[in-house]
């Protein structure tokens, strides 16, 4: 018998996944761990060895841990709804021109979704992740806040969760830091897991190369988006591209064109295959909408706008910005993002995510921007 009940446990095979059901399992909990498939890599004709969560070796890695401190280990196959959701969405924005983030949706959609029904067959009170993120809760609402190490930390991609996925959640390692988290799997003899080395690849395109992914998703793409051309601002034509949806804004290297001066892709249109370039000053926008968005820390704006600082990457450091409610186009239900100062490197399809403080605010997708 627990001391505790039972808590459903994420498992990729990393090292962060098994130190928190380690973590759990010590605390007295009932642990049941389970390893999502996610992607066969081997079926999309890539040329890298399957690497990551959905590799067999990353699988046999978690049982093994399972095995060893003697909880039960399951394999879910959520392939299927993987595929549908997040690989279609992946290939869709791209061929709209615009630069999705497909961990936020699986995030968001699937994995959170999928633990919490075999959460609901196994009678386990809550679910847990290796994440690095902190769950706090004001007035009722439950919230991501920051985690401790701030290198690490995770709560950008984490802003889609709902209140009834928060309400079920724990993220163990929030409070530490990476390096803690490598001496206590060794101090537990997990030697050789503590030096693993980790994976920041999309897990359905671990060659990095999203190019190759779409021409093997999309039969005849070369043909489809042949012909097109960069153009500045102005109109003027600079040269051909290979097509639009190999290109994303901000982009610098890899445009096939030499223009004697650093150019950066600016804007894209799919509807006539065209590529925009200029100057890295052609970046700055001051404002942006954001469409589909998830309310974290408040249930609801004020109409007058919340004063946050927005991220619009996972590595941007935020800008002081003002937020309101939007009632436009895409933003319907979302928000206009004014920011106190230019940003540079806005990209449709990306996600922005608003904090107050340590804490999300809420977050959604980038949909537009203006200067």
């Amino acid at each position: 018998m627990s001391k505790h009940g039972k808590a459903l446990v994420a498992m990729s095979g990393g090292i962060d996944s098994t130190v928190a059901a380690v973590m759990l399992h010590e605390e007295g909990w009932e642990v049941i761990g389970v390893t999502m498939k996610t992607w066969d890599y081997a079926t999309s004709g890539g040329s890298k060895k399957e690497t990551g969560c959905c590799s067999l070796d990353s699988i046999n890695d978690a049982r093994q841990v399972a095995v060893k401190l003697g909880f039960h280990h399951f394999i879910v196959d959520i392939r299927e709804e993987f595929g549908d959701y997040v690989i279609d969405n992946f290939v869709d924005e791209y061929m709209a021109g615009r630069t999705p983030n497909p961990c936020v949706l699986c995030n968001t959609h699937i994995k959170w979704n999928s633990l919490l029904r075999r959460a609901d067959m196994l009678d386990c009170e809550f679910i847990a992740t290796g994440h690095y993120g902190l769950i706090n809760e004001l007035d009722g609402r439950k919230y991501i806040s920051r985690a401790k190490d701030r290198q690490k930390d995770q709560s950008y991609v984490l802003w889609g969760l709902s209140q009834d996925c928060l309400n079920r959640t724990r993220m163990p390692l929030g409070p530490f830091t990476k390096p803690e988290v490598r001496q206590m799997a060794a101090e537990r003899g997990w030697d050789e897991l503590s030096k693993k080395a980790e994976s920041y690849e999309i897990c359905f395109v671990p060659d990095n190369d999203y190019r190759g992914f779409l021409r093997r998703r999309i039969d005849g793409l070369d043909e489809q988006v042949a012909g097109g051309v960069f153009i500045d601002s102005q109109g003027k034509v600079l040269g051909k591209h290979e097509g639009y949806p190999f290109y994303t804004v901000g982009q610098r290297k890899g445009l096939g064109i030499a223009l004697g001066e650093p150019m950066f892709v600016t804007e894209i249109r799919p509807d006539t295959n065209t590529v925009v370039l200029g100057r890295e000053d052609d970046l700055v926008r001051n404002s942006m909408m954001v469409g589909k968005v998830n309310m974290m820390k408040y249930k609801d704006l004020p109409t007058e706008g919340l004063e946050v600082v927005t991220k619009v990457r996972y590595r941007d450091g935020g800008a002081l910005s003002t937020i309101t409610p939007s009632l436009q186009g895409e933003g319907r239900g979302g928000v206009e993002v004014i920011f106190h100062a230019n940003v540079k490197g806005i990209a449709p399809g990306q996600s922005a995510v608003f904090f107050d403080g340590d804490d999300v605010v809420g977050g959604g997708i980038i949909y537009g921007s203006s200067r």
